[in-house]
């Protein structure tokens, strides 16, 4: 008993000290740095926004000045928007099928936005479409932490003003950088009884 007595009164004693030297130096707390990996609601639509406007950028880069150009811009956006530095992206595709459904390579994505990949004969390049303008309607999102789900509607309008919408669910991972990437993508047309 006596031991824990003494403890608390050294606790006390240290706190009055530290209060009185903090009082001395005119502050009021400990200055600390604080790392804060949560994801906002607002980054997660500032995530969607940009892809759309990526997927736009490399169908106009594409009209505008060829396949290669549209190849650059394409490999940027992965880099910048996908999480394959953190590892596997699982990106399922909307015009997909057999063995080549599931792409979890930064080549088999790049493969389904432009096409031109021996590997996967069948990508004609979904952002090489005339893509002009993009909306989402989100049916739900769940943040939890460094990680936020989304699963909605995307709509997109080429440039005859022609819209296509698919089903979207999307996993965005804020990254050691502070970086929101998307580690998952599934995409697929609507269900038509």
């Amino acid at each position: 008993m006596k031991n824990i007595v003494s403890f608390t009164a050294l606790v006390i004693s240290l706190t009055i000290v530290g209060s009185s030297a903090e009082a001395r130096l005119g502050k009021t707390s400990i200055d600390t740095n604080v790392v804060n990996l949560s994801i906002s609601e607002t980054e997660v639509r500032n995530a969607q926004d940009a892809w759309g406007r990526a997927l736009i950028q490399i169908s106009t880069d594409h009209d505008k000045s060829g396949a290669r150009a549209a190849t650059e811009t394409a490999r940027k956006v992965i880099d910048g928007a996908y999480g394959y530095q953190l590892g596997t992206v699982l990106f399922k595709p909307t015009l997909t099928s057999g063995e080549q459904t599931f792409r979890t390579t930064k080549d088999g994505a790049l493969a389904y936005f432009v096409g031109g990949n021996k590997a996967y004969p069948t990508d004609s390049g979904f952002a090489l479409k005339g893509w002009r303008d993009f909306k989402y309607e989100n049916a739900g999102v769940f943040i939890n932490g460094d990680l936020a789900l989304t699963m909605g509607k995307v709509h997109l309008t080429d440039k005859s003003g022609k819209v296509t919408s698919v089903d979207k669910t999307w996993a965005f991972k804020k990254d050691s950088s502070g970086v929101v990437r998307i580690v998952l993508h599934h995409s697929s047309l609507p269900y038509q009884p």
